[in-house]
């Protein structure tokens, strides 16, 4: 965009021949000094008014400069706000540009993953618009404080969108994936309850004991529980009603040792 500029050529040009009638005075004074017919003061006064000219001249090249208006980054053009011949300020938006070969979101996570997030950690992103389309997206900035009103952490995520199929100040949901503790997995048949709470048979020795647990997360096939389970410890899951500490358990063929799995809680914006 170029702003009305017919002023400042024009004291482009008066600067210009300021500096071209300066640079004869000095070419002239130069000569007259090398045959004695001008003092020294005299030349020095005429360099310091080329190089004041020159000065003037630099301030009137930036002036003209200013009244084009350059944009700067390559993009996506949307409406024009002005026509040929408005009256503008600083204060007013000409254009907007868009960079759409990335998408930058905003989004704030809960203070207790303030400590687990990374920049450069991954998500996953989905448009509320196309909710069936997944966008990756990398963390480019963390927020250097917890917001004290909401008790969360601002961040900032880009996603690639060399399809062109997002477009900025589009709603997203967001899924950032932290990694959890890791506990044991056991069959759902294995809990049992009691007034003193939950617990399972655990075999040693090819007899049960009974093993206290606490239910960290129920899952469709498993429960993660805290409780001293190694890998490869074994459970009962069948017949646990029969049971009771140093009962005698024969082993089946079928005995599934407990497992160990990992709690990945997941937070959603």
């Amino acid at each position: 965009a170029t702003l009305d500029d017919d002023e400042q050529i024009i004291a482009r040009d008066r600067a210009a021949s300021a500096v071209d009638e300066a640079t004869l005075d000095v070419n002239r004074l130069e000569q007259l000094y090398r045959s004695r017919s001008t003092t020294e003061v005299e030349l020095d006064r005429a360099k310091a008014t080329l190089s004041d000219a020159k000065l003037a001249l630099r301030d009137a090249e930036l002036k003209l400069e200013r009244r084009s208006i350059t944009a700067p980054i390559s993009g996506i053009v949307g409406f024009v706000s002005v026509d040929r011949g408005n009256f503008v300020t600083t204060q007013n938006e000409l254009m907007t540009i868009d960079d759409r070969s990335t998408i930058v979101v905003e989004f704030w996570i809960p203070e207790r993953f303030a400590n687990q997030v990374q920049l450069g950690q991954t998500l996953t992103a989905t448009a509320l618009s196309a909710p069936a389309e997944k966008h990756e997206g990398t963390i480019i900035g963390i927020g250097s404080r917890i917001e004290t009103d909401s008790r969360t952490l601002p961040i900032k995520a880009s996603i690639e969108n060399s399809a062109d199929t997002l477009r900025p100040g589009m709603s997203f949901e967001l899924t950032l994936g932290f990694s959890g503790d890791t506990y044991p997995a056991l069959d759902p048949l294995a809990i049992q309850w009691d007034s003193a709470g939950s617990f399972v048979w655990k075999i040693i020795d090819e007899k049960a004991q009974r093993q206290p647990v606490r239910i960290i997360q129920r899952n469709p096939e498993s429960v993660l529980v805290d409780a001293p389970l190694a890998d490869g410890d074994t459970v009962v899951s069948e017949g646990v009603l029969s049971l009771r500490n140093g009962a005698p358990v024969r082993m089946q063929q079928n005995t599934k040792p407990a497992r160990r799995s990992e709690n990945t809680p997941k937070d959603d914006t």
